[in-house]
């Protein structure tokens, strides 16, 4: 298969011609500048997120989530936990490698120690407030594998905030996948390149 992209650069560069350019023709709500945030899930994300938020001229900030990761596979996601301890798994996952409750309980619990850590880090401070509310939110990673930190933090978003809109915008995403079907159902507008 030919790459689509040189690297995460040259994928922010396109994705924010096409962002621009969707902004165009779909129905979302006239907005301003002010009404924008581009939200970047790292770390993947930020460099992509820079660059949209650099071409739109707009505010940008970092969305913590982590991954609950497989019990003998730490780089597999079978879950995603927010901030706020909102979480999501993929219960076919957790049928498929039989994880237990208390696992599940104890990577969270892991998990949202660590969020903590990066929200002082990266933002100084644990809260997000009321920052998404009324804006236009354009939440950015750099692809999806398992799905399920994107949609974790897109269902986060919408369930927590009053964002006049949500666009999931990401270079690479797979074909014909479940994770597409629900970031749809939650996301206002999705942009991606599909990899066939």
């Amino acid at each position: 298969m030919i790459a689509l992209f040189k690297d995460r650069e040259h994928a922010g560069v396109e994705l924010a011609n096409k962002i621009v350019e969707d902004l165009k023709i779909t129905n979302m709500p006239l907005f301003t500048t002010n009404d924008l945030i581009v939200v970047a899930i790292p770390r993947g994300g930020i460099i992509l997120a820079d660059i949209i938020a650099k071409k739109l001229s707009s505010k940008i900030d970092v969305l913590i989530s982590r991954k609950i990761r497989s019990e003998f596979n730490d780089e597999f996601a079978i879950g995603a936990v927010m901030p706020n301890g909102e979480y999501f798994v993929n219960n076919g996952y957790v049928e498929l490698f039989q994880v237990s409750q208390e696992y599940l309980e104890k990577e969270i619990k892991f998990q949202r120690k660590e969020i903590n850590r990066r929200l002082i880090l990266f933002r100084g401070k644990i809260s997000y407030e009321r920052e998404f509310d009324e804006k236009v939110i354009i939440l950015v990673d750099d692809g999806i594998a398992t799905g399920a930190t994107i949609i974790a933090s897109a269902r986060w978003i919408k369930n927590n905030f009053k964002c006049k809109f949500l666009i999931v915008a990401v270079p690479v995403a797979p074909a014909n996948d479940r994770t597409i079907t629900i970031l749809s159902e939650i996301a206002d507008t999705l942009l991606n390149f599909i990899q066939k």
